[in-house]
């Protein structure tokens, strides 16, 4: 954990003000046959129906706003494994900045073209999203400035205005299930919703194949997994060996991690389609997930994020853990 501790409310609530003109607040509906499953009242979090298909936009846009001049001039480079680079791209390009996302060879297409469609340049390199960072310090040795997908200050006061967005919503709720990868995310939505509610409970749930928060925090401290593919693409990458921030918080204001199976991921994303009509990708599934896959014992009212609706159909059809999985359908 960096010297300088957790974000906090205050910097989360200044986020929400300054990037209230680039995002969008994002609804919530009740969903009834989750309920009847879990057992309490169940809502989703619609967030892939965000801008840019993802959270990511909001981490972006308050870093992206609090660039000085000199750092504008000079551009702004990222890391991504799709929707961070798409956030960061628009972001960029709203500010009138240059933007260059660095990936791994692992990201969907429709991932790539995604921030391409966005005005940024992209540079395929390697099949780890490491390999993708070493050419984003090469860039950041020539001048730019490089905002992180996670482990940053400013990004995560700004996913953490999700957090907020969802209590104002859902006053009642008393657990949240985040998507968990590098805890940009959850690290925000955790620190603002305990921040006023104490007591209410943070779920991270994330795929058995690589799950790089999952091993660093069952180790004590950062860990590298190798990356492989996964229906939760969004999901992959590891958290950096002298993670500053999102281990730490992950680790303090985490109550609970679940993992699920690339079946399990793929009758989440089904469910979404046919029960909730809402096209989401795995990483985005992965709360309902868990509750098909009976990996949850909830509590109370209870908001699941649909974090990412960016999703390649084909990709997802041919890589999941060896079994043949028809995503519209049933496994075949």
């Amino acid at each position: 954990m960096g010297a300088a501790g957790f974000v906090n409310l205050p910097e989360i609530e200044a986020a929400r003000e300054r990037i209230a003109a680039t995002v969008r607040s994002t609804p919530v509906n009740p969903s009834p046959t989750l309920n009847e499953l879990a057992g309490v009242p169940v809502h989703l979090k619609l967030e892939h129906q965000q801008i840019t298909g993802s959270f990511k936009l909001r981490g972006a846009a308050n870093a992206v706003a609090q660039l000085n001049d000199a750092q504008k001039a000079a551009g702004v480079v990222g890391v991504s494994t799709g929707n961070h680079g798409r956030g960061l791209a628009y972001a960029a390009r709203e500010a009138g900045v240059r933007c260059i996302i660095c990936m791994s060879e692992l990201v969907p297409q429709v991932k790539v073209e995604g921030i391409k469609a966005q005005g940024a340049e992209v540079r395929i390199v390697g099949r780890s999203q490491d390999a993708a960072q070493r050419e984003v310090d090469k860039l950041v040795a020539e001048g730019m400035t490089m905002i992180p997908p996670f482990d940053h200050r400013d990004v995560i006061a700004g996913q953490g205005t999700l957090g907020l967005e969802v209590l104002d919503q859902v006053p009642e709720a008393e657990t949240i299930v985040v998507p968990l990868s590098g805890g940009g995310l959850i690290a925000g939505v955790a620190a603002a919703a305990k921040a006023s509610q104490p007591d209410i409970r943070i779920i991270g749930i994330t795929m058995e194949r690589g799950a790089a928060m999952i091993a660093s925090l069952n180790a004590g401290h950062p860990v590298e997994v190798e990356e492989v593919p996964t229906l939760a693409d969004s999901l992959g990458g590891g958290i950096g060996l002298d993670n500053q921030f999102t281990f730490g918080m992950a680790q303090a204001l985490v109550d609970e991690t679940v993992l699920l199976t690339e079946t399990e991921i793929a009758a989440g994303i089904r469910h979404a389609y046919w029960q909730e009509r809402q096209i989401i990708e795995g990483s985005g599934a992965v709360g309902i997930a868990a509750i098909l896959a009976g990996k949850l014992t909830l509590q109370g009212p209870t908001v699941l994020i649909l974090s990412g609706g960016n999703i390649d159909m084909h990709q997802h059809h041919r890589i999941a853990g060896g079994e043949d999985i028809d995503l519209a359908g049933e496994a075949v």
